[in-house]
C-alpha cells in the first residue's frame, strides 16, 4: 500500500500524477492562447482561450491569474524558442544555411512579437526588464550561430553580433512596412542577405 504524504491525504504517486496533469494543462493553455492571439489579436478573451484549450476558465486562471500573466508567459516562451533555434543552428551541419533560415524566421515572427510587446507595454509591463535574462541568452546564441556561419564562409567576417541584432530590428520594421506584400518582404530580405554574405572578387 502506498503511504500518504503527511497533511495532504494523497500518495506520492497521486501527487506526481496531479503535478503532471497541471503541467499538461498549463502547456495546453499556452499553446491555445498563442494560436488564439495570433489569429484574433491580443484582445481575444480568456474564455476563447479556455475553449480552444479544452479546459475550464478556472484552469486558465489557476495557471495565469491575469491576462497579462498569460501574455508574459507566451512572450517569454517565444523568446526561449528563438534561443533554442539559434543554439540548434550553431550545431547544424550547414551553419550558413541555418543562420539565414533563423534570420528569416525571426522576421516572420516579428509582427506577432510586436503585438505581444505592445499589449504588455499598454498593461504597464516593463517589457525590456521582463525579457532581459532571456534576451542575453538569445544574443549569446545568435553570436555563436554567427561565428559558425562565418567560419563556414557563409557570412562576412567583419560582421559582429550587434550589427546582426540591428539588422534584425531594421528588417522587422521593413516587414511591417511591407505588410501583406510577401514579394516585397522577400526582396527586402534578399538585399539584407546579400549585404551579409562575403564579397566575391
Amino acid at each position: 500500500m502506498s503511504r500518504k504524504q503527511p497533511g495532504t491525504g494523497v500518495t506520492p504517486h497521486e501527487d506526481e500524477s496531479r503535478r503532471a496533469d497541471a503541467r499538461r494543462n498549463r502547456a495546453r493553455v499556452l499553446e491555445a492562447a498563442e494560436e488564439v492571439f495570433a489569429a484574433k489579436g491580443t484582445s481575444a478573451s480568456t474564455g476563447e482561450i479556455a475553449r480552444a484549450a479544452g479546459v475550464g476558465i478556472g484552469t486558465v486562471f489557476r495557471h495565469f491569474p491575469t491576462k497579462e500573466a498569460l501574455l508574459e508567459a507566451i512572450y517569454m516562451a517565444r523568446m526561449q524558442r528563438l534561443t533554442d533555434d539559434a543554439e540548434a543552428g550553431a550545431a547544424a551541419a550547414d551553419p550558413g544555411a541555418a543562420f539565414f533560415a533563423f534570420f528569416e524566421r525571426m522576421i516572420e515572427q516579428s509582427a506577432t512579437k510586436k503585438a505581444f510587446s505592445d499589449a504588455l507595454t499598454l498593461a504597464g509591463v516593463d517589457v525590456q526588464s521582463l525579457i532581459a535574462p532571456v534576451a542575453r541568452n538569445l544574443h549569446k546564441a545568435i553570436g555563436a550561430l554567427l561565428a559558425r556561419a562565418q567560419k563556414a564562409g557563409a557570412v562576412r567576417s567583419d560582421v559582429r553580433v550587434g550589427e546582426v541584432i540591428a539588422l534584425l530590428k531594421g528588417a522587422s520594421h521593413a516587414a511591417e512596412y511591407a505588410g501583406r506584400d510577401r514579394a516585397l518582404q522577400a526582396r527586402t530580405l534578399a538585399v539584407i542577405f546579400d549585404g551579409l554574405r562575403p564579397r566575391r572578387p
